[in-house]
This record gives C-alpha cells, structure tokens and sequence, in this order.
C-alpha cells in the first residue's frame, strides 16, 4: 500500500509539474488526464493518450519517453493491450539508440501476451527498426517467420496485417526477391487506404511494384496490379510508360514489348534481364492465344505459336513445355503434327479488352446453345418415335 501511495504521489507531481511549465492549451489537456486519472477511467484515458501523443509539443527532445515512464507506467496493466502497444509505438521513436528502442519493445511484449496481435505488433514494430535502423536482416527475417505463422491462422484482416506486409515487402525488395516482394507489397495495399500515404509514396510503390511484377518468378497474373487504384499515381510521372508496358506483358503483346525498349532498356534492372522478360512475355503470350480461342477450338499451331511469339519454330515445343510445366496452361503437344490442343488456361485477373473478348465469346457460347435447342425441338418427333 505505501509503494502505491508514493507511485500515485509520484505521478501527481509529475502532471502538476507539466501543467505548471506548458502553454494554456496543453495545461488543460494535462489537467484532464490527471482528472481521468484520479477517478480511474481507463478506457476514457486510453482514448485521450492516443491523440494526446501526437501533440507537436510531445516530439521533441524525450517527452514522450518521460510521458510513458513517469505516467503511463504507473497504469499501463489497465490499458487494453492492443492500444497499449500502438502508445508504444510512438514513444519508441524518441529514443536515439535502435537497440534501446528494441529492448523497449522486447519489455512491452510479455506485458501483452494476452493478445496475440498486441504481441505480434511488438515484434513487427522492432522488426522496422532492425531493417531500417540497423540493417539487420537475419533478426527482421526471424520475426517475419514468426509473425506469418500466427497470422496465417487469424480471422479475418487484424491491426497487425498492414504493418506486417509493409515490414515483409520492405525485406523482400533488399533481398531482391521480387515475386515476394510483389505479393508483399500488393497485400499491403489491400490493407490499408490508399488516401493516407502521400503522392510520393504512392508513386514509388506503383514503380516497385510495376518492376517486381516484370521480373518476378512465376508472376503471370498482372491483372490484380493492374486494377490497382495505386497504378494511377504513375501516369503523370517520367513512368508513366511502365504501366504501358504491364498492359503489353498481360496480352502478351510481344511488338510493343520491342517497340518499347528505348523506356524499358534504360532501367539497369530491367535491361539486365532482357533474355528473362522475353521468355516471360512469350509464355504471356502462348496464354493469351489459348484464353482468345474458344474452347471447342484450342488446337494452336507451332507456326501460329512461332508467328505470335517471334521465337523460331525449333524453341516452339521448349516453350509449351514450360508453359504445361508451370501450370500456365494444360493440353499436350502432337509432335508429328506439329500442333498443341489446349484443354485449359490458369485463371487470370482479366482487363477490360480481355473481359470484353470473354463477353463476345459467352454470346457465341449462348448462341451455339440456342441453335442446338431449335435443332432439338424440330428434330424431337423424329426421335420420339424411334
């Protein structure tokens, strides 16, 4: 009981100090969080200290660390731990030293233990700093493991979820891994509005993205980047050819890929896997040929293939089999006759042409359908009496 009466005598000298040496405005919201503080509202002082953090006044020198010290501390078991953390997360800011900052966080993390997402959020808090602080990446890979592991399994999109792509895609693009770092990054984006982040920060995700999306292994369906509100922040930069340039990669339209290297070409990254983004947009391109044929008529032609492509007729059956390898499509190739009948293509994110030409080919379907039903009903007496 006397540790108690001397903390609570602690903490009221410290707020009296506060309200005595701010400005008249600030001195009111000092006295207000003492006020909430003696009655024991914890909820109300919760709220208040999520806004009252971000003050101007608060960030400079360590106000915020002599905030959560000489006052939070003192009640920080009664405060809901999620919210807890996001106080955290703003005072671990002001510390100078990194490593400070993260054995901050490593003493918040048990505290919180009750909630999965406060604890996780710890982590990935302390993952920014050992990424972007300390280039640390062997300790930011360890706590992206251990975050993705429970996230997996939560319901639904949590606090955590924004954070924890943002943290990971940041990892992803350093370690030039790009077709994580294009999932990553395009998960991120679905977890948070888009209005909050400014023009620039906006414009480099879309060129991130636009570039992973090129050079990624494995990464053929486009479509989902290319609906992206973000793709829009592109077209009034020097960029704005990227995104000419995802539309030629999703029809697999090979002439504008080469009538565009002059854009593509001056990007280091890009011009130094040229050899990859042609078999890329080769194997783009065999797609789009199977998904424009109607499905009673897939058998493609090697010299088709060859002409479409620009590739020669002896890397035609390389390229099928790598396409049938990678699930892209499913058919199977006739050697002797030089022809491939397709059974299937991998669902894609489709854009407006591509949709359009799906339309035009469910109108042939229905009208297939209708002719075969008139065909059944002016035929149906002769079969009845067979």
């Amino acid at each position: 009981m006397a540790a108690t009466a001397v903390q609570q005598s602690n903490v009221n000298d410290y707020l009296s100090k506060k309200q005595q040496e701010s400005p008249k405005e600030l001195s009111s919201e000092w006295a207000e969080l003492e006020e909430l503080h003696n009655k024991k509202l914890w909820h109300q002082i919760t709220l208040k200290l999520l806004t009252f953090i971000k003050k101007p006044e608060l960030q400079k020198n360590d106000n915020l660390i002599q905030l959560y010290t000489n006052f939070i501390q003192s009640f920080e078991n009664k405060i809901n731990p999620l919210s807890l953390v996001e106080i955290v997360a703003v005072v671990v800011q002001q510390f100078k030293e990194p490593k400070d900052a993260i054995a901050f966080l490593q003493k918040t993390e048990p505290k919180v233990k009750v909630n999965p997402d406060a604890q996780n959020l710890c982590k990935v808090l302390a993952g920014q700093i050992y990424i972007e602080k300390l280039n640390d990446l062997d300790a930011t890979k360890k706590i992206i493991e251990e975050v993705e592991a429970t996230l997996d399994t939560a319901d639904g999109v949590t606090p955590v979820h924004g954070r924890f792509f943002l943290l990971a895609s940041q990892y992803y693009r350093i370690q030039g891994d790009h077709a994580q770092y294009y999932r990553t990054a395009l998960r991120y984006l679905g977890c948070i509005d888009l209005e909050t982040l400014t023009t620039e920060a906006k414009v480099q995700h879309a060129f991130f993205l636009g570039l992973a999306a090129l050079l990624g292994e494995g990464v053929y369906n486009l479509g989902e980047l290319l609906a992206h509100p973000v793709l829009e922040s592109l077209k009034s930069t020097e960029n704005a050819w990227l995104v000419e340039l995802l539309y030629a990669f999703n029809s697999g339209n090979i002439n504008k890929f080469e009538a565009m290297k002059p854009q593509w070409g001056a990007i280091a990254d890009l011009a130094a896997e040229e050899l990859f983004l042609r078999q890329k947009i080769s194997l783009l391109c065999l797609m789009e040929m199977t998904f424009n044929r109607p499905s009673h008529n897939r058998q493609l032609t090697f010299d088709e293939i060859s002409k479409e492509t620009k590739l020669p007729l002896n890397e035609i059956e390389l390229l099928v089999m790598k396409a049938l390898s990678q699930g892209l499509v499913k058919g199977a190739i006739d050697q002797v006759a030089n022809t491939v009948n397709m059974t299937w293509v991998q669902p894609r994110v489709l854009d407006r042409t591509q949709i359009s030409s799906m339309v035009t080919r469910l109108n042939e379907w229905g009208q297939h359908v209708y002719t075969m039903e008139q065909i059944l009903e002016d035929q149906a007496s002769e079969i009845l009496t067979l």
